[in-house]
């Protein structure tokens, strides 16, 4: 991969974000972990779920909620963030995107799920680790464009008991895979977490 550095605008912030721009009109937002803890747009997760969507064809956007790295403004529990994300997806619309995922990792999937209604651009929607055992997710309603969910059998954060509970209201069909031997952090995993991604964009190939 070879990412640009890009600046875009949040309402009056300007945020950072890193831009695979292939060709072609199919792109994935992703979305990182709790910036509160940590979380920004750089790590093994967030690169594997780049790299999974860059060799199937897709151009890739991540970007740093406000508040972190370069991106200006503070934290907003998941509120402002959810117009960073909304940024984003116009962003990638104006670069003549048109069919959009959106994937998110642990706080990044929260985010992504409290805004989902109000994304009319995104295609389908991958939730990496969806943090059920950490934030309240009951407010999740059925929406047909959740497509795949991942977690660790190991991962007391996004508990695979609790997730099998709330999936048949997210979405009944969306495809459900659990990585064993793995915890919230997918060390020594990603390569598997690519193939489990990878895997699915290709069943859903036209």
């Amino acid at each position: 991969m070879s990412e640009e550095r890009i600046i875009f605008e949040s309402g009056d912030l300007k945020i950072e974000g890193h831009l695979e721009d292939l060709t072609g009109d199919k792109g994935v937002v992703v979305t990182h972990p709790h910036p509160q803890y940590g979380g920004d747009m750089h790590n093994n997760v967030m690169d594997a779920v780049c790299q999974a969507y860059c060799e199937k064809g897709y151009s890739t956007l991540r970007f740093n909620f406000r508040g972190v790295g370069q991106s200006e403004g503070s934290y907003d529990n998941g509120v402002g963030e959810q117009e960073d994300v909304k940024a984003t997806l116009r962003y990638f619309a104006d670069l003549g995107k048109k069919e959009i995922d959106l994937a998110g990792y642990s706080f990044g999937a929260w985010v992504n799920a409290l805004g989902l209604e109000k994304y009319d651009q995104v295609n389908r929607v991958i939730m990496v680790s969806p943090p059920v055992c950490f934030m309240d997710m009951s407010f999740q309603k059925y929406n047909p464009k959740i497509g795949l969910v991942i977690s660790g059998a190991d991962d007391d954060i996004a508990g695979v008991k609790e997730i099998e509970a709330m999936l048949p209201v997210w979405n009944p069909e969306a495809v459900f895979r659990v990585i064993r031997d793995c915890d919230h952090f997918y060390w020594g995993k990603t390569d598997e977490l690519k193939s489990i991604i990878c895997e699915f964009l290709d069943a859903g190939a036209i």
